[in-house]
Protein backbone atom coordinates (compact mmCIF):
# COMPACT_ATOMS: atom_id res chain seq x y z
CA UNK A 1 0.00 0.00 0.00
CA UNK A 2 1.43 3.65 -1.14
CA UNK A 3 1.45 5.99 2.15
CA UNK A 4 0.45 9.95 1.93
CA UNK A 5 3.99 10.99 0.93
CA UNK A 6 4.28 8.35 -1.50
CA UNK A 7 1.01 9.34 -3.28
CA UNK A 8 1.72 13.40 -2.73
CA UNK A 9 4.80 12.91 -4.57
CA UNK A 10 2.92 11.02 -7.71
CA UNK A 11 0.15 13.79 -7.35
CA UNK A 12 3.15 16.57 -7.61
CA UNK A 13 4.62 14.66 -10.24
CA UNK A 14 1.67 14.36 -12.84
CA UNK A 15 0.96 17.84 -13.47
CA UNK A 16 4.98 18.57 -14.49
CA UNK A 17 5.07 15.35 -16.93
CA UNK A 18 2.35 16.49 -18.14
CA UNK A 19 3.07 19.68 -19.37
CA UNK A 20 6.63 18.64 -20.67
CA UNK A 21 4.61 18.73 -23.84
CA UNK A 22 7.19 17.77 -27.03
CA UNK A 23 6.61 21.06 -28.54
CA UNK A 24 8.25 22.51 -25.09
CA UNK A 25 11.07 19.73 -25.12
CA UNK A 26 11.79 20.75 -28.81
CA UNK A 27 11.92 24.25 -27.43
CA UNK A 28 14.56 23.64 -24.75
CA UNK A 29 16.58 21.05 -27.32
CA UNK A 30 16.58 23.95 -29.77
CA UNK A 31 17.84 26.39 -27.06
CA UNK A 32 20.79 24.08 -26.30
CA UNK A 33 22.47 24.34 -29.61
CA UNK A 34 24.50 27.67 -29.45
CA UNK A 35 24.75 27.95 -33.37
CA UNK A 36 20.93 27.48 -33.91
CA UNK A 37 20.52 30.62 -30.82
CA UNK A 38 23.03 32.57 -32.96
CA UNK A 39 21.22 31.97 -35.78
CA UNK A 40 17.51 33.09 -34.22
CA UNK A 41 19.43 36.46 -32.88
CA UNK A 42 20.38 36.98 -36.49
CA UNK A 43 17.16 36.59 -37.65
CA UNK A 44 15.62 38.85 -35.14
CA UNK A 45 18.19 41.54 -35.55
CA UNK A 46 17.49 42.01 -39.23
CA UNK A 47 13.92 41.41 -38.90
CA UNK A 48 13.86 44.42 -36.18
CA UNK A 49 16.15 46.50 -38.38
CA UNK A 50 13.85 45.80 -41.61
CA UNK A 51 11.06 47.10 -39.33
CA UNK A 52 12.28 49.55 -37.68
CA UNK A 53 14.03 51.14 -41.05
CA UNK A 54 12.15 53.92 -41.63
CA UNK A 55 12.65 55.28 -37.65
CA UNK A 56 16.40 53.92 -37.93
CA UNK A 57 17.33 54.92 -41.30
CA UNK A 58 19.37 58.16 -41.60
CA UNK A 59 18.49 59.12 -45.22
CA UNK A 60 16.42 58.45 -47.81
CA UNK A 61 17.13 55.60 -49.42
CA UNK A 62 15.86 56.60 -53.11
CA UNK A 63 17.43 60.46 -52.23
CA UNK A 64 20.11 61.12 -54.84
CA UNK A 65 22.94 63.72 -54.13
CA UNK A 66 25.44 64.21 -56.90
CA UNK A 67 27.83 66.09 -54.87
CA UNK A 68 28.35 62.88 -52.88
CA UNK A 69 28.74 60.20 -55.70
CA UNK A 70 30.97 57.12 -54.33
CA UNK A 71 32.07 59.12 -50.88
CA UNK A 72 33.93 56.24 -49.02
CA UNK A 73 32.54 55.55 -45.70
CA UNK A 74 32.48 58.33 -42.80
CA UNK A 75 30.94 59.39 -39.90
CA UNK A 76 28.32 61.23 -42.67
CA UNK A 77 27.51 58.17 -44.25
CA UNK A 78 28.50 54.96 -42.32
CA UNK A 79 28.74 52.91 -45.31
CA UNK A 80 29.41 55.29 -47.91
CA UNK A 81 27.16 56.43 -50.47
CA UNK A 82 26.48 54.73 -54.19
CA UNK A 83 27.01 55.67 -58.01
CA UNK A 84 24.60 58.41 -57.71
CA UNK A 85 25.23 59.58 -53.73
CA UNK A 86 22.53 57.90 -51.85
CA UNK A 87 23.45 56.32 -48.65
CA UNK A 88 24.29 52.89 -48.39
CA UNK A 89 23.49 52.52 -44.70
CA UNK A 90 19.59 53.62 -45.33
CA UNK A 91 19.58 51.11 -48.76
CA UNK A 92 20.65 48.31 -47.16
CA UNK A 93 17.87 48.69 -44.08
CA UNK A 94 15.62 49.20 -46.69
CA UNK A 95 16.38 46.28 -48.69
CA UNK A 96 16.55 43.80 -45.94
CA UNK A 97 12.34 44.42 -46.04
CA UNK A 98 12.46 42.82 -50.04
CA UNK A 99 15.34 39.83 -49.23
CA UNK A 100 13.13 38.81 -46.39
CA UNK A 101 9.66 39.46 -47.21
CA UNK A 102 10.66 37.48 -50.94
CA UNK A 103 12.35 34.70 -48.54
CA UNK A 104 9.07 34.44 -46.09
CA UNK A 105 6.07 34.50 -48.90
CA UNK A 106 8.23 32.87 -51.28
CA UNK A 107 8.39 29.39 -49.48
CA UNK A 108 4.16 30.93 -47.96
CA UNK A 109 3.70 30.17 -51.84
CA UNK A 110 6.00 26.89 -52.21
CA UNK A 111 4.05 25.31 -49.00
CA UNK A 112 0.77 26.28 -50.27
CA UNK A 113 0.96 24.59 -53.54
CA UNK A 114 3.79 21.63 -52.33
CA UNK A 115 2.07 20.15 -49.01
CA UNK A 116 -1.18 19.60 -50.38
CA UNK A 117 -0.30 18.16 -53.55
CA UNK A 118 2.32 15.51 -52.07
CA UNK A 119 -0.72 14.86 -48.79
CA UNK A 120 -2.76 13.80 -52.66
CA UNK A 121 -0.18 12.03 -54.02
CA UNK A 122 1.10 9.91 -50.89
CA UNK A 123 -2.87 9.33 -49.22
CA UNK A 124 -4.37 8.38 -52.49
CA UNK A 125 -1.79 6.81 -54.41
CA UNK A 126 -2.00 4.79 -57.58
CA UNK A 127 -2.49 6.83 -61.00
CA UNK A 128 -2.58 10.45 -58.75
CA UNK A 129 0.25 9.46 -57.21
CA UNK A 130 2.12 8.41 -60.28
CA UNK A 131 1.23 11.42 -62.21
CA UNK A 132 2.14 14.24 -59.64
CA UNK A 133 5.48 12.32 -58.91
CA UNK A 134 6.54 12.36 -62.58
CA UNK A 135 5.50 16.05 -63.00
CA UNK A 136 7.26 16.75 -59.83
CA UNK A 137 10.15 14.95 -61.19
CA UNK A 138 10.46 16.75 -64.29
CA UNK A 139 10.03 20.08 -62.26
CA UNK A 140 13.45 18.97 -60.44
CA UNK A 141 15.09 17.70 -63.61
CA UNK A 142 15.43 21.81 -64.37
CA UNK A 143 18.31 23.41 -61.82
CA UNK A 144 15.99 25.52 -59.39
CA UNK A 145 17.80 29.13 -59.94
CA UNK A 146 17.46 28.83 -64.05
CA UNK A 147 13.56 27.63 -63.91
CA UNK A 148 13.06 30.92 -61.24
CA UNK A 149 14.51 32.65 -63.71
CA UNK A 150 12.68 31.55 -66.61
CA UNK A 151 9.40 32.09 -64.49
CA UNK A 152 10.14 35.48 -63.05
CA UNK A 153 11.25 36.36 -67.14
CA UNK A 154 7.80 35.60 -68.80
CA UNK A 155 5.92 36.98 -65.59
CA UNK A 156 7.77 40.29 -65.81
CA UNK A 157 10.42 42.29 -63.73
CA UNK A 158 9.16 42.74 -60.13
CA UNK A 159 9.30 41.68 -56.74
CA UNK A 160 6.16 40.23 -56.51
CA UNK A 161 6.25 38.35 -59.70
CA UNK A 162 10.04 37.27 -58.79
CA UNK A 163 8.14 36.09 -55.35
CA UNK A 164 5.65 33.60 -57.47
CA UNK A 165 8.70 32.09 -59.70
CA UNK A 166 10.50 31.26 -56.31
CA UNK A 167 7.64 30.30 -54.52
CA UNK A 168 6.88 27.48 -57.98
CA UNK A 169 10.42 26.56 -58.25
CA UNK A 170 10.46 25.84 -54.84
CA UNK A 171 7.06 23.73 -54.78
CA UNK A 172 8.56 20.10 -56.21
CA UNK A 173 10.99 20.04 -53.27
CA UNK A 174 7.73 20.10 -50.89
CA UNK A 175 6.28 17.75 -52.69
CA UNK A 176 8.62 15.31 -52.77
CA UNK A 177 8.82 15.45 -49.01
CA UNK A 178 5.49 15.89 -48.20
CA UNK A 179 4.30 12.48 -50.05
CA UNK A 180 7.63 10.51 -48.39
CA UNK A 181 6.16 11.49 -44.93
CA UNK A 182 2.88 11.29 -45.97
CA UNK A 183 3.27 7.42 -47.05
CA UNK A 184 5.78 6.98 -44.03
CA UNK A 185 3.06 8.09 -41.17
CA UNK A 186 -0.40 6.86 -43.13
CA UNK A 187 0.88 3.04 -41.96
CA UNK A 188 1.35 3.50 -38.23
CA UNK A 189 -0.94 1.93 -35.80
CA UNK A 190 -2.80 4.92 -34.80
CA UNK A 191 -3.83 5.62 -38.67
CA UNK A 192 -4.89 2.23 -38.85
CA UNK A 193 -6.89 2.79 -35.77
CA UNK A 194 -8.71 5.75 -36.95
CA UNK A 195 -9.27 3.89 -39.79
CA UNK A 196 -10.81 1.04 -38.24
CA UNK A 197 -13.36 3.16 -36.40
CA UNK A 198 -15.13 4.78 -39.16
CA UNK A 199 -13.04 8.38 -39.82
CA UNK A 200 -13.46 9.68 -43.52
CA UNK A 201 -10.71 9.89 -45.44
CA UNK A 202 -10.33 13.45 -45.09
CA UNK A 203 -10.33 13.82 -41.06
CA UNK A 204 -7.44 10.98 -41.72
CA UNK A 205 -5.39 13.39 -43.50
CA UNK A 206 -5.80 16.58 -41.97
CA UNK A 207 -6.34 15.52 -37.77
CA UNK A 208 -3.86 12.08 -37.79
CA UNK A 209 -1.17 12.56 -40.73
CA UNK A 210 -0.66 15.97 -41.04
CA UNK A 211 0.08 17.20 -37.63
CA UNK A 212 2.55 14.22 -37.76
CA UNK A 213 4.17 15.77 -40.58
CA UNK A 214 4.88 19.54 -39.66
CA UNK A 215 8.21 19.45 -37.88
CA UNK A 216 9.95 17.58 -41.32
CA UNK A 217 8.18 20.81 -43.46
CA UNK A 218 8.93 23.13 -40.45
CA UNK A 219 12.56 21.99 -40.87
CA UNK A 220 12.77 22.38 -45.06
CA UNK A 221 10.82 25.99 -45.19
CA UNK A 222 13.45 27.05 -42.80
CA UNK A 223 16.55 26.15 -44.86
CA UNK A 224 14.17 26.91 -48.11
CA UNK A 225 14.05 30.78 -47.30
CA UNK A 226 17.83 30.59 -47.25
CA UNK A 227 17.33 29.28 -50.66
CA UNK A 228 14.69 31.76 -51.48
CA UNK A 229 16.64 34.67 -50.26
CA UNK A 230 19.56 34.23 -52.35
CA UNK A 231 16.99 33.48 -55.50
CA UNK A 232 15.65 36.36 -54.92
CA UNK A 233 19.12 38.83 -54.54
CA UNK A 234 20.09 36.84 -57.90
CA UNK A 235 16.62 37.88 -59.63
CA UNK A 236 17.20 41.53 -58.76
CA UNK A 237 21.02 41.38 -59.45
CA UNK A 238 19.60 40.14 -63.34
CA UNK A 239 16.93 42.93 -63.04
CA UNK A 240 13.82 40.42 -62.91
CA UNK A 241 13.28 41.24 -58.98
CA UNK A 242 12.96 44.68 -57.09
CA UNK A 243 13.32 47.54 -59.60
CA UNK A 244 14.93 50.45 -59.20
CA UNK A 245 14.85 53.25 -57.47
CA UNK A 246 13.56 50.91 -54.59
CA UNK A 247 16.58 49.08 -52.92
CA UNK A 248 17.58 45.56 -52.82
CA UNK A 249 20.54 43.72 -51.99
CA UNK A 250 20.53 41.78 -55.33
CA UNK A 251 20.05 45.33 -57.00
CA UNK A 252 22.73 46.80 -54.82
CA UNK A 253 25.25 44.16 -56.08
CA UNK A 254 24.37 44.72 -59.65
CA UNK A 255 25.24 48.54 -59.54
CA UNK A 256 28.13 47.52 -57.66
CA UNK A 257 29.92 45.44 -60.14
CA UNK A 258 31.13 48.42 -61.97
CA UNK A 259 32.98 49.78 -59.08
CA UNK A 260 34.35 46.99 -57.41
CA UNK A 261 37.85 48.83 -58.06
CA UNK A 262 37.09 52.29 -56.75
CA UNK A 263 34.05 51.61 -54.55
CA UNK A 264 34.56 47.96 -52.87
CA UNK A 265 32.29 49.33 -49.94
CA UNK A 266 29.04 48.97 -52.31
CA UNK A 267 29.28 45.24 -52.89
CA UNK A 268 31.13 44.62 -49.59
CA UNK A 269 27.94 45.48 -47.38
CA UNK A 270 24.98 43.69 -49.17
CA UNK A 271 27.18 40.51 -50.01
CA UNK A 272 27.65 40.84 -45.96
CA UNK A 273 24.42 41.09 -45.49
CA UNK A 274 23.00 38.21 -47.88
CA UNK A 275 26.08 36.07 -46.69
CA UNK A 276 24.38 36.72 -42.46
CA UNK A 277 20.80 36.10 -43.22
CA UNK A 278 21.47 32.84 -45.15
CA UNK A 279 23.79 31.79 -42.39
CA UNK A 280 21.25 32.38 -39.42
CA UNK A 281 18.46 30.57 -41.40
CA UNK A 282 20.84 27.42 -42.34
CA UNK A 283 21.76 27.70 -39.00
CA UNK A 284 17.96 27.53 -37.60
CA UNK A 285 17.10 24.46 -39.74
CA UNK A 286 19.81 22.73 -38.73
CA UNK A 287 18.99 22.95 -35.33
CA UNK A 288 15.43 22.57 -35.69
CA UNK A 289 16.35 19.71 -37.55
CA UNK A 290 18.16 18.51 -34.51
CA UNK A 291 15.74 19.01 -32.15
CA UNK A 292 12.83 17.77 -33.75
CA UNK A 293 14.14 14.26 -34.50
CA UNK A 294 13.73 12.00 -31.27
CA UNK A 295 17.09 9.71 -32.87
CA UNK A 296 19.02 12.68 -32.35
CA UNK A 297 17.86 13.60 -28.96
Amino acid sequence: MVDTTEQELLRLALPIESADSPRARAIRALLLRKAAVFGLLLIMLFTGLALLAPLIAPYDPTAQSWANVRKAPSLAHWFGTDEVGRDVLSRLLYGARASLVAGGISIAIALSIGAPLGMIAGYLGGFVDALLSRLTDAMLAIPFLILAIALAAFLGPSLGNAMIAIGVSTAPIFVRLTRAQVMTVKVEDYVEGARAVGNPRWRIAVVHILPNIVPALLVQATLSIAAAIIAEASLSFLGLGQQPPAPSWGSMLNSAQRFLASAPWLAIWPGIAIFLTVLSFNLVGDGLRDALDPRRR
